[in-house]
């Protein structure tokens, strides 16, 4: 295998064999108690090619967190903050008002998981990354929370919301938005 060395974890909790590559391109295999080592290998065996086009895939993903030094990692957070908070409430009011959506509050974080989120009193809180994205990635991530305010979840209403939204362009921005990565 040309990834790198798996990192192979039996844990007693797992109930299958699950292969996932992280946002580093490392390959975790993790397999229950009750499968050989010899049988978790062989799986990882036959997903090589699979393992292989997914690590290429996450290596070739723009990173939205600053690279660099800690101290240059630091001042660029802050200088996303300043953004984040200078451009992100305005945009967010001017879609909620074109959309005809409603949001209680908004929050502005250090997210690294998430692009962001909404709470069940439809309180959003977006990652100050946002501002590594184009600005039409930017509005697709918040209408996409502003569609949270009316469905708590990703059902097949809330995909079609967005969906009219955004101009029945909901797969092709969430293709492009995986094109990013927040580590």
């Amino acid at each position: 295998m040309s990834v790198s060395e798996p990192t192979l974890v039996c844990s007693p909790r797992a109930r299958r064999i699950t292969l996932t590559v992280r946002p580093s391109g490392e390959v975790r295999l993790t397999y229950p108690r009750f499968v050989s080592r010899e049988r978790a290998l062989a799986f990882l065996e036959e997903k090589r090619s699979w393992v292989e086009r997914t690590v290429a895939r996450v290596k070739a993903r723009k990173s939205a967190y600053p690279q660099g030094s800690e101290e240059e990692q630091r001042a660029e957070i802050e200088r996303l903050r300043r953004l984040a908070k200078e451009d992100l409430p305005p945009r967010v009011e001017r879609l909620a008002r074109q959309s005809g959506l409603h949001y209680t509050k908004l929050t502005i974080r250090a997210a690294r998981t998430k692009w962001g989120s909404c709470s069940s009193q439809n309180s959003l809180s977006l990652s100050l990354f946002l501002m590594q994205l184009p600005e039409h990635l930017r509005d697709f991530v918040i209408l996409h929370e502003l569609c949270h305010t009316v469905h708590h979840n990703h059902s097949p209403r809330f995909h079609a919301l967005l969906d009219r939204l955004v101009g029945g362009r909901e797969k092709e921005l969430n293709r492009e938005l995986r094109g990013f990565t927040l580590r």
